[in-house]
């Protein structure tokens, strides 16, 4: 069993040089906020060590007609946290003018294979780099109190642990996507 833990320990290190192997709020944030924006951006940081070297071929690989292409992974990430923005701090969905950005990319699908393409890897992580400061704005305006107040049926806390554990799953995606590129 120490052997197998030692293994594991090493794949995770080996995987994961940008780790930093401890949760600290980062100044300005309350103590759980804090962390939460500590393991965001965490995954942040490895989603774009993934991808962020790709060629345009590359970002726009599709490995089957029923996935979803690179480029439109990291924007499907974007459009689900700008989601969950919406939600929590304004206890509402996207307005008609917020659904004609997000919806292709919140959604992806038939429509996302069509439309997401073509544009460089860059112009995707800019789209992410943008929400991702929105959501540390508004999260810095309020405190732990805040994280267990409900929105709907959730907490406030739940659902953006929820939007961290959806791009730990789609980490593990573009992974598995970027191991299978063509030579």
């Amino acid at each position: 069993m120490k052997r197998f833990c030692t293994i594991l320990l090493l794949l995770v290190v080996s995987i994961n040089t940008h780790a930093q192997y401890e949760l600290k709020a980062p100044k300005g944030y309350t103590h759980d906020i804090g962390n939460m924006i500590s393991m965001l951006d965490n995954l942040k940081e490895r989603v774009e060590s993934i991808v962020k070297d790709l060629s345009q071929q590359q970002t726009d690989f599709l490995i089957d007609e029923n996935a979803n292409r690179i480029g439109a992974i990291i924007y499907h990430l974007a459009a689900t946290e700008k989601y969950y923005q919406l939600y929590t701090f304004e206890d509402r969905q996207f307005n008609e003018e917020e659904n004609n950005i997000w919806s292709v990319p919140l959604s992806l699908g038939d429509k996302g294979r069509e439309a997401l393409q073509g544009k460089p890897i860059k112009y995707y992580l800019k789209i992410y780099d943008d929400v991702r400061k929105e959501t540390k704005k508004l999260l810095k305006e309020k405190n732990d109190a805040w994280f267990t107040e409900k929105t709907g049926p959730m907490t406030n806390h739940w659902a953006w642990f929820h939007v961290m554990e959806h791009q730990a799953n789609h980490m593990g995606q573009l992974a598995f996507l970027t191991k299978r590129l063509p030579k």
